[in-house]
């Protein structure tokens, strides 16, 4: 903060704003908003719009709601008690609005002052419309932009609240309305939560907009306001008095685009936003307030592609200073005027032909930056490239390996929500009670519906959904059919997750869970009798039954993983005698054949979560080996996720649930690796 307030820059544009408000008195301020407000404070009223017009003011003089009039109220109601002149009063809460715009937009750019200051702050569209012509758009603007970083905040009820006021300060924000709605609902994080957001916006709407309706002189102003009807003059005519208008038809197809991205996050959320705004500035004989609402989006746009960005943006800008001064006149405190076409000797006819050429050459550059933003902030972001095809992880593993238990962990990281999880168990041919069980065991592939197993990934690898039934261990009966939806995430475990070769083909990251025999027994013993209901004898004989089909069948998968994983006691005769004063105590051991930085991770493992790390690498870097102990908290391991895996925190849920100890380090290698495998799709 204090780094923007002292820059160059800074003093550079409050200069010319203070400049402006000193020697500036614009005909929309003097002749509609600054006697409306002055009215309004004399008799304060619940209808100030009607006590207008019954006083014979202008109808069109303030066609704005609720939130607009109370902004500007309080530093009116000062003015008036100190004798401040009142266009002092509104050009300074105009001031008070640009200042809190850029304090948000700092908030979304951090550690961008120079670049923010250069395309915000001295941004001619934002000083010529807002102090020279003295229009009032950068406070819905405000509220919006403030909206969205609530919500990118979380804080869903409050930007609901905010949304409210936006269009409650200008109708015109309602645009945005329909691309919130969009982003909480394709975000599927965001959708558990959008019943806050949706009774923050009604309970506002209905407090701002319920006494506004009541107000028949307020409707008038503003359905009586030229502008509105602006949307509707280009056109194309068809027979029969029949035209498509432009202006909507290109709203509705960018609302299309927007739902067709299929999951928002922020930063394709605003992208979205600003670009049908600017299409809409663009496609209208706009009011030149209009093209404040573009620049926030612009901004960003900036902050995100780099010079050439830039360069057009100001080029944008430059054409609509001049145009706009060919066209309207300033007019200063002491009385002159000033009119570009005037200054410059251009004649009437020939300053109107100017004015729309350089409106053409702007509508040129800011239609070229509406394809450029959504090619480069939405085509080429890397949460939009990344989330366009569910990503698939298979984990195989032996009975008792953890399969359920390492499945769940990593659904707690992206949520219920946007995991889909198939088990191989629920693919076994017969209930348990089938005497089929008393020639062949689970591991056998043959005892298992494979091919069903493989033919439902792919559906659910290519976005369809499935029919599926769900295996009971208590009961070791299936259940009926059910539907099964395809998500963002699908995480296929089994017994034979990685045996057949196009299973294998189908995931983005192949897991096995090589638990050490011993430990495994010792977990296996204690699911089947405490959770299962099995007998000990029972479960003692399935090991000796089992082995050949493990051997056999099991453990050369293996040999396919991308990923293995192995928890194993720190000493073998640690299961010896366990008990409250001698708790379990374990190690991970982690293979991987793809080759992962195991520099950062050797280093956030030990700087960060403070454990003690032994790395093993071969000649080429493509196999490593981790073997990690100690001990560690979920607090611990969520922030060394924030530093190894930035790419990936924006697929996790609002509120990630980082296990603790050996399984927490389990799920933060798994993340690494996802990261890992989320990149490759680039170069695929």
């Amino acid at each position: 903060m204090k780094k923007l307030l002292i820059h160059p820059f800074f003093t550079m544009g409050l200069a010319i704003r203070l400049a402006l408000i000193v020697g500036m008195a614009p005909l929309a301020v003097t002749d509609w908003y600054g006697p409306f407000l002055d009215m309004s404070t004399s008799a304060l009223t619940l209808d100030p719009w009607s006590a207008w017009v019954a006083h014979g003011g202008d109808p069109v003089a303030f066609p704005y709601g609720y939130a607009m009039w109370l902004t500007f109220l309080p530093l009116t109601l000062i003015s008036k008690i100190i004798g401040l002149p009142l266009l002092y009063a509104y050009d300074l809460t105009i001031l008070a609005a640009d200042f809190s715009l850029l304090l948000i937009l700092h908030q979304l750019l951090p550690n961008r002052q120079r670049l923010l200051l250069l395309t915000y702050w001295l941004s001619p569209i934002i000083i010529i419309a807002s102090y020279g012509l003295g229009l009032n758009d950068l406070i819905p603007a405000l509220l919006l932009v403030l909206s969205m970083l609530f919500v990118r905040r979380v804080k869903l009820t409050l930007a609901g609240v905010l949304l409210a006021s936006a269009i409650s300060a200008k109708l015109s924000m309602v645009v945005a309305v329909p691309f919130f709605a969009i982003y909480l609902f394709n975000n599927r994080a965001l959708r558990q939560r959008s019943f806050e957001f949706v009774s923050g916006f009604g309970l506002s709407i209905f407090l701002l907009a319920g006494s506004f309706l009541l107000s028949g002189a307020g409707l008038k102003m503003l359905f009586g306001n030229p502008e509105i009807e602006k949307i509707y003059q280009l056109a194309i005519g068809l027979a029969g008095n029949v035209s498509i208008f432009v202006v909507p038809l290109i709203y509705l197809v960018m609302l299309y685009l927007a739902w067709r991205v299929r999951r928002l996050n922020f930063d394709l959320f605003q992208a979205t936003i600003g670009i049908a705004f600017l299409l809409i500035v663009l496609m209208t004989p706009s009011s030149p307030g209009w093209f404040v609402w573009c620049i926030p989006f612009l901004v960003l746009y900036q902050a995100m592609s780099g010079r050439i960005a830039i360069l057009m943006v100001g080029a944008f800008s430059g054409g609509y200073v001049l145009s706009t001064l060919l066209l309207t006149q300033l007019q200063f405190a002491n009385g002159n005027e000033f009119a570009l076409g005037v200054a410059l000797h251009i004649p009437g006819q020939m300053s109107g032909h100017t004015s729309s050429l350089l409106h053409t050459v702007m509508v040129a550059i800011g239609g070229v930056l509406a394809i450029r933003v959504w090619r480069e902030a939405i085509g080429r972001n890397d949460f939009f490239r990344l989330s366009r095809k569910p990503f698939a992880i298979g984990i195989a593993g032996d009975s008792g390996a953890g399969k359920d238990t390492f499945t769940d962990a990593i659904t707690g990281l992206f949520g219920e929500h946007s995991v889909v999880k198939l088990s191989g168990d629920d693919y076994h041919l017969w209930d348990r009670q089938k005497p089929m069980w008393q020639v062949m065991t689970h591991l056998n592939p043959m005892a298992n519906d494979i091919e069903g197993f493989c033919n439902d990934l792919v559906s659910l690898t290519d976005g369809k959904s499935v029919m599926s039934r769900h295996y009971d261990h208590k009961t070791g009966k299936m259940s009926k059919p059910f539907m099964m939806a395809s998500n963002d995430f699908i995480i296929a475990s089994g017994l034979h997750a990685l045996y057949l070769p196009v299973i294998r083909e189908c995931y983005n990251l192949k897991i096995y869970l090589d638990i050490d025999e011993e430990l495994r027994r010792h977990f296996k013993i204690k699911r089947d009798v405490h959770h299962r209901g099995h007998t000990i004898e029972r479960v003692l004989g399935s090991f000796e039954k089992r082995e050949p089909d493990s051997e056999q069948f099991i453990r050369p998968q293996s040999r396919h993983a991308d990923l293995i994983i192995s928890l194993q006691p720190i000493h073998p005769r640690m299961l010896e005698g366990l008990d409250d004063k001698h708790p379990l105590r374990l190690k991970l051991v982690v293979n991987t054949r793809n080759g992962f930085n195991e520099l950062s991770i050797h280093r956030t493992l030990v700087g960060v979560c403070g454990l003690h790390v032994d790395v093993v690498v071969n000649d080429d870097g493509s196999d490593v080996q981790l073997t990690i102990e100690g001990e560690t908290s979920g607090a611990d391991i969520a922030m060394a996720a924030e530093m190894l895996c930035p790419r990936v925190q924006e697929f996790l849920d609002i509120s990630p649930k980082w296990q603790d100890g050996m399984l927490g380090l389990m799920q933060l290698i798994t993340l690494t690796h996802i990261s890992q495998a989320l990149t490759k799709r680039f170069i695929k």
